[in-house]
């Protein structure tokens, strides 16, 4: 009997376990601090050094780089071992899901990684950490080795497209998928929300785990409102059974 081709769609929640805040929620970083928005907007942070300087500081006191999978990153990672086709689509920056374990090539991040920078003029990309060490070392905003160009984040900035490849392939894995799980994401924002229902709309079973109610919730199959450490290993369990 051939596997079920398994989608996984992951929003910010699945890795709050992970020390790492979510944005939108109620105590969420955008919430709290609608300057902070700006750090992270292309137009503000091309057009202002010194919005890049305080961006720079921001990513130099960001938890990310030092969070580790959860629970639930690594019970993703535990089906895609087990020979059950997994492909992740994430909306996070975070790489957790592949410090868990899920091979490169099958996570798909709509939203690029925190873990690289990449030259806004020549495009070459390094580590983060790299970049980071040499802000310590005093550089407030550290251009291009290469260019000198404008040096930013490898994610997408409020202002900057999708990459076109990384959608297309999110949207054929959403359309030939059997199942498609949406984890710890509001499925507000577009296009990524969008993949929940291309997914039910081509027969897969949509199996929601969030803690607060989304607009795709009466297209589900399951809708699981438990903690997502405990709620998605146990609905993994069950389909890799």
């Amino acid at each position: 009997m051939t596997k079920p081709l398994v989608a996984l769609l992951s929003g910010a929640g699945i890795s709050t376990d992970s020390g790492i805040p979510d944005y939108r929620g109620p105590n969420g970083l955008w919430r709290r601090d609608p300057e902070a928005e700006k750090l992270v907007t292309y137009e503000y942070y091309m057009g202002d050094p010194q919005i890049r300087r305080r961006s720079w500081q921001m990513r130099r006191e960001n938890r990310t780089l030092q969070a580790e999978p959860n629970a639930a990153h690594r019970a993703v990672a535990g089906l895609e071992r087990s020979g059950v086709p997994v492909r992740v689509i994430t909306q996070n920056v975070d790489g957790l899901h592949q410090l868990a374990g899920m091979p490169t090539r099958k996570v798909l991040e709509l939203h690029g990684s925190a873990r690289s920078v990449v030259c806004t003029g020549c495009h070459a990309r390094g580590p983060m950490a790299d970049a980071l060490a040499r802000v310590e070392a005093g550089e407030e905003d550290p251009p291009c080795l290469e260019c000198g160009g404008i040096l930013k984040s490898a994610t997408v900035m409020f202002g900057e497209p999708l990459d076109p490849v990384v959608l297309g392939e999110a949207l054929a894995i959403s359309k030939a998928c059997q199942v498609f799980i949406a984890v710890g994401s509001s499925l507000q924002v577009q296009p990524a929300a969008g993949l929940a229902g291309i997914a039910a709309d081509h027969g897969a079973r949509l199996i929601i785990v969030n803690a607060e109610p989304t607009p795709y919730d009466e297209r589900a199959d399951e809708v699981i409102r438990d903690p997502i450490g405990t709620a998605l290993p146990k609905v993994l369990r069950d389909i890799g059974g």
